[in-house]
């Protein structure tokens, strides 16, 4: 069970109704993935917000997540994005770097644009830790959707109207 919406900001009124969320998720490692997507549709849809447009974008794997959601960031077609992906430990040093690049490149998505941008990559020692983490407890997609709509929140009080930027 997806843990309830709780407004930190107190200001869920002063978001806008029209609000446009994007989750750009990973087919690599496709299954744990879709697990992280189910838990960012139940957070959404348990939320003041379960109105909300929600489309979903696939790319390849987390290395492609940051260019995605920079585009529709830049692009303005969401008011908050919501990455999500599973890299997995291996034998070499792969993993490492694939998960840096993915971290950093959405942090800069984030900072650069304005967006929010909710941070569900999975970054496990093993299959089994991820999937532990894209089940229905402890869902890390639940928890970067939620995060998104606090952002959102916060940004509306700070703005103090509809729409505002952080």
């Amino acid at each position: 069970m997806s843990a309830p919406h709780v407004s930190a900001s107190g200001c869920a009124g002063l978001v806008p109704s029209s609000l446009r969320l994007v989750i750009v998720a990973s087919r690599f490692n496709e299954d744990i993935v879709d697990g992280l997507v189910r838990g960012a549709e139940r957070a959404l849809r348990a939320s003041p917000y379960a109105e909300a447009t929600c489309r979903t974008l696939r790319v390849p794997g987390a290395w492609e997540l940051p260019l995605v959601a920079l585009h529709v960031a830049r692009s303005r077609q969401a008011d908050a994005i919501v990455a999500l992906g599973a890299v997995i430990r291996g034998e070499t040093d792969h993993y490492e770097h694939i998960a840096r690049a993915a971290s950093d490149g959405l942090l800069r998505v984030m900072l650069e644009t304005g967006i929010p941008v909710g941070f569900g990559v999975l970054t496990a020692g093993d299959e089994a830790l991820a999937r532990a983490r894209a089940g229905e407890e402890g869902n890390k997609g639940a928890e970067a959707m939620r995060a998104v709509l606090e952002l959102i929140e916060l940004r509306a009080a700070l703005d103090g109207s509809e729409g505002g930027a952080l």
